[in-house]
């Protein structure tokens, strides 16, 4: 059977996966966002009272018939990537004979993620006894800012081979898609306001991480890239991907390095540190910010959230659009909620250590602590989203849209169909030859077995993620922002003019 079979009843199928794994009925509240009519003129206020009520009635229903139980937590920003996205997944027919269904253990006992795939200690109760480079340890007195910064530097990167033997393959390749889609309709919306044929075009990626986004700048003919982010170590290994991209362009397709993508790189904290004095040109007009799996560091306080804006709309052009993809706290506070503990996940993902009231959760420095399997755990921070774009409209920028993953996916299901059958992304039910199904929660393919036998037709494979990874990815959103042009006041603060 061929792999692009995969794909060839993928929107029934996921559709029937975000059925069993949404079975709950989450308010979506302040999705329209009023506070983004108010005018800027006036100082940001945030009212406890008035505001927190964005969560209040989350996840009340304690019904156990509409109770999910979900064990464990979802991913962090570089921990459930992959890199190089739109190469063509070669290694797609044996990724699966590296799994072996005990190795997992439901989750509870996972080996670390060793690049020579050697088997590490094994974690208790999703990570409860941590490793030595857990980031929850931190020293005395260290900034949640340095403990993210050391926890980042240490991870190692992995070669291809070794991400695809990961039990988390397929939920990582299907958030790179989420993302490639994300980048491609803003970047096309950039060129269509330029009018232009191959214009310049300038992006910032903050929190770039190692660099697992260069091959999307590449794809779409960018001028420049600004790579900022916390760990230094991740921007070495960043300069190094670039740097043998740029190589094998030249050497492969022979093409000509002056029109390969300029690449400047920002070390510092976004919450600390203004990024425009660090540019080689401050007065540089932006065109895209993206800022993938991240943004939730900065609600750690209220003057850490303003720096990441202010370093976001700074360089920003009147026009130019804030991307980005990050945990949606709606669905934290729901699921912990409906829980008996008020901790949550499955076999690939938990969350727990919930550092705050969950009767009346905090605006910032909501603190939890998130666990992907394979990946070490590391806190996050709740993001109360009506305040997310009350800031951004302070620092000009008008919210465009948010949409949870599954939503995001069958709104660009159609037009990124072929981009997820080239990358990959979706796991073949059943499972073709001798490879093993990446997920082993009894449950996991209920959904695809309700399928199989609703199209009477048991032979024809289907492609789709397991309930667990759905669980998973399902936490996340995706938000849009557009810089708003501005005139100046006779102060010399901003104003900003609404469309």
């Amino acid at each position: 059977m061929s792999e692009k079979s995969n794909t060839d009843d993928l929107e029934q199928t996921v559709m029937l996966a975000a059925a069993a794994a949404d079975s709950r009925h989450y308010e979506e509240s302040s999705s329209s966002s009023p506070e983004q009519k108010e005018s800027e003129e006036a100082p940001l206020e945030i009212c406890p009272t008035d505001d927190t009520k964005y969560y209040q009635e989350i996840g009340r229903n304690t019904d156990s018939s509409d109770r999910i139980n979900c064990p464990k937590t979802q991913s962090r920003k570089r921990g459930y990537e992959t890199e190089n996205s739109h190469e063509k997944n070669t290694d797609c027919s044996d990724r699966n004979n590296h799994l072996k269904p005990q190795s997992r253990k439901r989750g509870y006992e996972a080996e670390n993620n060793h690049e020579d795939g050697s088997k590490g200690k094994k974690r208790k109760a999703y990570g409860t006894e941590a490793s030595s480079n857990n980031c929850t340890e931190s020293s005395e007195g260290s900034s949640h800012s340095e403990v993210v910064a050391t926890h980042y530097n240490l991870i190692e990167d992995k070669g291809l081979q070794e991400r695809f033997r990961s039990p988390i393959i397929y939920l990582r390749i299907f958030h790179n898609w989420i993302k490639s889609m994300l980048i491609d309709e803003y970047l096309q919306k950039t060129k269509d306001l330029k009018k232009q044929y191959n214009p310049v075009i300038r992006v910032h990626d903050m929190a770039c991480g190692k660099g697992g986004d260069l091959s999307k700048w590449k794809k779409h003919n960018i001028s420049h890239l600004i790579c900022s982010d916390i760990a230094e170590v991740s921007l070495e290994h960043c300069k190094q991907r670039y740097d043998d991209m740029k190589r094998k362009s030249r050497n492969d397709r022979g093409w000509n390095t002056t029109n390969f993508f300029s690449l400047e790189l920002i070390h510092g904290d976004a919450g600390q540190v203004r990024y425009r004095e660090k540019f080689s040109d401050p007065s540089i007009k932006i065109d895209l910010v993206s800022c993938q799996f991240a943004f939730h560091y900065s609600f750690e306080s209220l003057p850490q959230a303003e720096n990441w804006f202010r370093n976001v709309s700074e360089c920003l052009q009147a026009g130019g659009y804030f991307i980005g993809t990050m945990i949606d706290s709606n669905e934290i506070i729901s699921r912990a909620r409906k829980s008996q503990t008020g901790s949550f996940g499955n076999d690939v993902f938990e969350v727990n250590n919930l550092e705050f009231d969950l009767d009346n959760p905090p605006l910032f420095g909501g603190k939890y602590n998130f666990h992907l399997y394979g990946v070490v755990d590391c806190p996050e921070f709740l993001v109360h989203f009506p305040t997310f774009v009350k800031l951004a409209r302070k620092y000009g920028l008008k919210f465009i849209r948010k949409e949870k993953f599954n939503e995001f996916f069958h709104r660009m299901k159609d037009e990124g169909k072929q981009l997820l059958t080239t990358m990959g992304a979706l796991e073949t039910y059943p499972p073709v030859g001798r490879k093993n199904l990446v997920g082993d929660a009894p449950n996991d393919y209920d959904h695809a077995k309700e399928f199989m036998k609703e199209k009477d037709n048991m032979y024809v494979p289907c492609g789709t993620l397991s309930r667990s990874e759905w669980e998973a990815s399902t936490l996340y959103m995706t938000f849009a922002f557009e810089k708003l042009k501005n005139t100046w006041n006779p102060d010399g603060t901003p104003c900003y003019e609404d469309k």
